[in-house]
């Protein structure tokens, strides 16, 4: 999928923002973007002994929904697979992990930031 070049900029302004306001929260960030053959997670991070797996969400307008939303059955599946080949990989099966949500309205005056910990269950 090819995201013209306003979308991914938008996008970019959102998993920055993602990013000052869970270290803000105490988060320690240890990866962004990663990828694998499975997929991508936008944001790994540790909160306290909690592995997390954040899935950010930016919208320009809310015209078409709020931003949280557009995470599908589909893109859950994804990003389960995706934590578990990363857990497996780092050798992390004993540590507690959930999948989060930050979800950025970037309205014009009305900029928004909803964090929805323990979003989704592992599918």
């Amino acid at each position: 999928m090819v995201l013209h070049p306003e979308k991914k900029e938008i996008g970019q302004k959102g998993e920055n923002l993602a990013v000052e306001y869970l270290q803000k929260l105490g988060y320690k960030v240890l990866e962004r973007n990663y990828r694998c053959k499975l997929g991508e997670v936008d944001i790994i991070a540790l909160d306290n002994d909690t592995l997390v797996f954040i899935e950010v969400r930016t919208r320009s307008s809310l015209d078409f929904g709020l931003p949280q939303e557009s995470i599908n059955r589909r893109k859950r599946h994804q990003i389960s697979k995706v934590a578990l080949e990363y857990m497996i990989r780092r050798k992390l099966k004993n540590i507690p992990a959930r999948f989060d949500v930050v979800a950025i309205s970037l309205e014009p005056g009305k900029e928004k930031v909803d964090h929805i910990k323990d979003a989704f269950e592992l599918t």
